[in-house]
């Protein structure tokens, strides 16, 4: 089996990852307690992709939660899903990280980072072949941020050959919990940049907003936008998850969707999503869940599809689902809106397929794209950085933990850099090619003689 090793830090972290826990517990028939109550053997075939099987049939998640502070693990403790996880997963300091990236990366974190290495080695010396890491974390606090690139850092060094994937909430224009968020998420981009293979980009924004105005629902709560991460993050490991028509794995994907090393940073989205009110209304069918996947709307990051072109894309279908009705809409899609498509890849829609719906539905699709407009979301980090930055806003709080202003001169034009390459892939046009198409030529006659 392609096993994977799941780690959440921080609050956020923690919260998203125990409601993803929930939510494929459900998909594979598991109670509370961790014990099989299906009656569909196909949800047992692959559980081990995430879950240990331990004694008297009872299945434990192969999760590691860290925070810097007890209470966010109190709560999922005394919560519904506190006997599922296992006792000695729980890592914990005493402290907090206070918000401080510094912290988190460097004094607090730094402390805790051996006793969580020491966790995921053991949960890694279970499988039989390991697939990779996935981690849920906040980029806008301390701990999410400053431990979470921390641990990516550690495990890439350790596991260099195993895929890390990330889903990664980001500061968005009009939800700001904390006035240093600008700091804390550059400095963690300047890590996801070097040492993450696919970043999920989520953004509080992005989630209000399609709570509300796709959704209806008049005051979203935390657990509705949790909600909505976890139904795309479900999607996104279907096809390891459950036997299909065509399988796709987090490799398989990140192959087809990173074109360039750095450029891994990816827009989400589910569909249907709809009112309840107005989905009796409505006929699910392919070509309903490809519009509205491919909807601007529908993107989890706060920016516009429309502001750049797809580098490339994954669409995944669950459901019972023809191949060739696919593939069709695909064709159309890339035909019909071809200039938001970079032409210099040719078919850069890739599909994957399996035939197990979620839960109270017929089908769903789950949309991951890599696009270059989200370089407007970098932008808007960097200006707000900048604008603090230039006066030395805050600053002491990090240099107090043995920090250099260098680094954050370095994470500055790190975030700079990717922003203008994201924008020369934008500009690539046809007169590039032919230009290229000159070079090929130029050294095939070179050849010859």
């Amino acid at each position: 089996m392609r096993e994977i090793v799941h780690l959440q830090t921080g609050q956020c972290g923690n919260q998203i990852g125990t409601m993803f826990w929930e939510t494929i517990s459900k998909e594979h028939g598991l109670n509370a307690d961790g014990q099989y109550a299906g009656d569909n053997d196909i949800q047992l075939s692959r559980l081990d992709v995430y879950f240990n099987e331990a004694s008297n049939n009872k299945y434990v998640p192969r999760s590691v939660l860290i925070d810097l502070e007890c209470g966010t693990m109190d709560a999922i403790k005394s919560g519904p899903l506190g006997k599922l996880f296992r006792p000695d997963n729980y890592i914990f300091g005493q402290n907090g990280a206070g918000n401080n990236w510094a912290k988190g990366h460097y004094t607090e974190g730094a402390e805790l980072v051996d006793q969580v290495l020491d966790v995921v080695r053991k949960e890694v010396e279970n499988c039989d072949s390991l697939q990779g890491f996935q981690i849920t974390h906040s980029l806008g606090g301390g701990t999410g941020s400053g431990l979470g690139t921390l641990l990516v850092s550690k495990i890439r060094e350790e596991y260099p050959d195993r895929m890390m994937a990330t889903f990664s909430v980001l500061p968005s224009p009009k939800v700001s919990d904390t006035i240093v968020e600008p700091y804390n998420a550059t400095l963690s981009v300047h890590q996801l940049v070097e040492n993450s293979d696919q970043t999920f980009c989520i953004d509080n924004q992005a989630l209000y907003d399609i709570c509300q105005n796709t959704l209806k629902l008049s005051a979203p709560t935390y657990s509705h936008l949790n909600n909505l991460v976890t139904t795309v993050m479900s999607g996104v490991t279907t096809c390891l998850r459950f036997p299909g028509q065509l399988n796709a794995d987090l490799r398989k994907m990140a192959v087809n969707l990173v074109p360039f090393p750095r450029l891994h940073f990816f827009m989400i989205g589910s569909a249907p999503l709809s009112a309840s009110a107005s989905s009796s209304f409505r006929n699910l069918t392919v070509a309903e869940l490809t519009q509205q996947m491919f909807d601007s709307r529908n993107m989890m990051a706060a920016c516009d599809p429309r502001h750049g072109r797809y580098l490339a894309v994954t669409a995944i279908y669950r459901g019972k689902i023809s191949q060739r009705e696919v593939e069709d809409q695909m064709v159309q899609v890339q035909s019909k809106n071809s200039s938001y498509f970079v032409e210099w890849i040719p078919n850069n829609v890739k599909t994957a397929m399996c035939d197990i719906p979620p839960a109270g539905l017929a089908m769903s699709s789950t949309f991951v794209g890599n696009s270059t407009a989200i370089q407007e979301l970098f932008k808007r980090i960097n200006e707000q950085f900048s604008s603090m930055f230039r006066r030395k806003a805050f600053l002491h709080w990090y240099t107090d933990e043995g920090m250099d202003e260098m680094e954050f001169t370095e994470a500055e034009s790190n975030m700079n850099d990717l922003v203008s390459e994201y924008q020369q892939y934008q500009d690539a046009t046809a007169e590039e090619e032919e230009m290229y198409e000159g070079e090929y030529e130029h050294e095939g006659m070179e050849h010859e003689e």
